[in-house]
């Protein structure tokens, strides 16, 4: 079912095992499906997830613009509050302070643990209210917010938008986060309370299977041209000079290839008057993206912002060798020079010869997809789900634990 509050009225995981009873969980977030990015894209899995184990669901989360609301056969309760569009992404929207409402709803259907995928308006309303009503709250740690300053001409506000993450996290009994490199770089600064759970990819609809030569040939390939393919948010924070650099070292060499962009975003038309032979094929979703994916030969990531990026396992996914800087998903799951290539951070002439090098061998390139496949095909969304199950379970067993202990009284001894 779904609520409409558009218009208000006036964990560490530990040794613990998860827990197997039925939660009542509450998930806030500013960003779910149809919007298209990552985060939305995970947040929903979790969700679904959840569900089929046979846990109470209710999302929090900003009306959409547009959006269908969900019918009577929704298999969880969707509470719909007010948002406002991201300036420079009007198909995204960010909540507003809510804190009040969200007091009045837990205190009437209070939930087990509330989870908080969004550090914004929203996730700071639902981080007061139930630290309010006492009750345990985990994190997710799922955006770089502090290194995109840097693309967006506010860098000074790099050490206050820590301050703020840090005091934000601090305040959950645990903080998700879907890489140990990102752990660690955390731990460094102060975050405390830090687990791991990674993100799964879907392996039937990211494929080869998906391959289409009709689709090349629309794009003006044929069968033995060479494709590369970038993906993602057309945005300053992508780094979309060093893809587009590198497709130009690749032309030189490989005369008959072809560089198709897919997403959308701020910078898209600039990036149109900078390689006008590219292919801008514009945002697309399931069975459209897989074919995007799986009938491109190299896949080039050049982003330098991921707190994961979820392209680099879609891409493995798709059976394509995916060449990437040393860092975030990248970093974790390709073996360099076997199932992919990982230039050094901040190198962008190590990642533009890595691309010109994998471009010219037509032999390495397959055999390096199918490895990465294989790779692919360990990381599905089954064990990642349990994972986030658990450290769930965890939380809301460390606060039972908490509570139990502020009720004890000792005993006295008789006078």
């Amino acid at each position: 079912m779904s609520m409409d509050l558009t218009t208000p009225p006036d964990t560490l995981v530990d040794n613990y095992p998860g827990t197997k009873r039925s939660m009542r969980i509450a998930v806030v977030t500013e960003t779910y499906p149809p919007e298209v990015n990552g985060v939305a894209m995970t947040i929903a899995r979790m969700v679904e997830g959840l569900h089929q184990r046979h846990h109470s669901l209710q999302l929090i989360r900003p009306r959409q613009p547009h959006a269908e609301p969900p019918g009577q056969e929704a298999c969880f309760d969707e509470v719909l509050m007010r948002g406002l569009p991201i300036p420079r992404y009007p198909n995204l929207r960010l909540g507003v302070p809510s804190k009040q409402i969200l007091v009045r709803l837990w205190a009437k259907h209070r939930p087990d643990v509330v989870h908080i995928a969004t550090e914004g308006p929203l996730g700071w309303s639902a981080l007061s209210a139930a630290r309010q009503l006492k009750l345990p709250v985990s994190s997710d740690y799922r955006t770089n917010f502090h290194a995109y300053s840097q693309h967006y001409g506010i860098g000074w506000l790099h050490r206050p938008i820590m301050a703020y993450l840090r005091n934000f996290h601090n305040r959950t009994m645990c903080t998700m986060v879907p890489t140990q490199a990102l752990r660690r770089e955390l731990e460094a600064v102060g975050f405390q309370r830090l687990a791991v759970v990674t993100r799964g990819v879907d392996t039937l609809q990211f494929s080869p299977r998906h391959r289409s030569e009709a689709l090349r040939a629309a794009w003006g390939a044929r069968p033995d041209d060479l494709v590369v393919v970038g993906i993602g948010r057309l945005a300053p924070e992508k780094n979309l000079n060093t893809l587009l650099a590198a497709y130009e070292a690749i032309g030189s060499v490989h005369a008959r290839s072809k560089l198709v962009i897919v997403g959308d975003g701020p910078l898209r038309s600039q990036l149109q008057a900078l390689c006008p032979a590219a292919i801008f094929a514009g945002q697309r979703t399931g069975d459209d993206l897989a074919a995007h994916y799986a009938s491109a030969d190299l896949f080039l990531f050049p982003s330098l912002t991921e707190t994961f990026g979820n392209v680099t396992t879609e891409a493995m996914a798709s059976g394509l060798p995916v060449i990437a800087f040393d860092y975030a998903a990248a970093a974790e799951v390709i073996s360099s020079g076997y199932s992919g290539v990982l230039a050094p951070m901040s190198d962008p002439l190590a990642f533009t010869r890595s691309a010109v090098a994998l471009a010219g061998d037509a032999s390495l390139r397959r055999a390096m997809g199918e490895r990465a496949r294989l790779t692919a095909c360990s990381l599905g969304w089954d064990s990642v789900i349990a994972r986030f199950e658990s450290s769930l379970g965890s939380v809301v067993r460390r606060s039972e634990l908490a509570a139990s202990a502020q009720v004890l009284v000792p005993c006295r001894p008789a006078a």
